[in-house]
């Protein structure tokens, strides 16, 4: 069962599963998602996760693995925000852990390390209060309710922590796809100094190890999950710039959020002693994969 699967991550993965029986939980209305639900090899549930009783009633079915891709899109709506991202977490792992499932993948977050400073290991013990974010908190208390989930009753979860997944499919809202569309319409937009240096991850590449995390004996792990090389904000905006020649990034006209770090990269030994990771799609290559996605939809 993959848990918000008509999201950006969730489509990319159920379209790596292919013909694999499928069961996804979505919560947008269903007349915005209706025309989207044509896999015969997909039963779709319709079901908000914050809502416990309708959780209950709605999953009745067997299944082997649990993959929660879960979340609510704008962070600035903090109640609606930490229901779905808490509170949703915590309904499903305790109806699941009454379940005989295989394994139950928790998709974290870079977050959950608040302002610790890079490379941000697992071990790493993080105190809630010390983040400033909703998200980041959300996604922190769901990772030490699996935690203590696990060490309980021996529940079978796995938590990946990843950092900035962009590629083909990811809504405007987001820092790459919102430059590219403004460049390709040739518009100005402003921007902060773009001085923050990053960690990102084409979404191929993420899903990849997602599938792989699903075969491996790790129950009860945290593991971060990146890419090899970190860049600076200000090198993709103009990178994207320069690739399209048109538009206007203007650099230092936004302030820095005060719950975002400055450097956000992680340490990789913890996965990499786990899981074999193939040869990552280069920054260059998933950018020029991503404008050429966004150029199909916009002309």
């Amino acid at each position: 069962m993959v848990v918000g699967g008509t999201g950006f991550i969730g489509k990319n993965f159920i379209s790596l599963l292919k013909k694999k029986k499928i069961f996804n939980i979505y919560s947008l209305s269903q007349k915005r998602i209706k025309k989207k639900l044509k896999d015969k090899n997909i039963k779709y549930i319709f079901c908000k996760i914050q809502n416990k009783n309708q959780l209950k009633k709605k999953l009745k079915y067997n299944f082997d693995f649990v993959v929660n891709l879960a979340g609510h899109k704008n962070h600035k709506e903090h109640q609606k925000t930490y229901q779905t991202h808490y509170l949703g977490l915590k309904y499903l792992a305790n109806i699941f852990s009454s379940k005989k499932i295989k394994k139950f993948i928790q998709i974290g977050s870079c977050s959950e390390y608040g302002f610790t400073k890079s490379p941000q290991n697992e071990k790493k013990i993080i105190k809630v209060n010390k983040i400033k974010s909703t998200y980041g908190i959300s996604k922190l208390r769901s990772t030490n309710y699996l935690m203590k989930l696990n060490n309980k009753v021996g529940f079978p979860c796995l938590v990946l922590r990843p950092y900035l997944i962009y590629g083909p499919g990811q809504s405007f809202d987001r820092l790459i796809p919102f430059t590219i569309k403004s460049c390709l319409n040739n518009k100005s937009f402003n921007l902060t100094s773009g001085n923050q240096l990053r960690n990102l991850t084409h979404v191929n590449d993420f899903i990849d190890i997602l599938y792989k995390c699903l075969f491996i004996r790790a129950e009860g792990e945290i593991f971060n999950v990146g890419s090899c090389k970190n860049y600076k904000i200000k090198f993709v905006i103009d990178y994207i710039h320069k690739q399209i020649k048109k538009g206007l990034p203007k650099f230092g006209f936004i302030k820095l959020r005060k719950d975002e770090p400055l450097n956000l990269y992680p340490d990789l030994k913890k996965i990499s002693k786990y899981i074999k990771l193939r040869n990552e799609i280069t920054i260059t290559e998933g950018l020029k994969k991503t404008i050429s996605s966004i150029k199909k939809i916009e002309q």
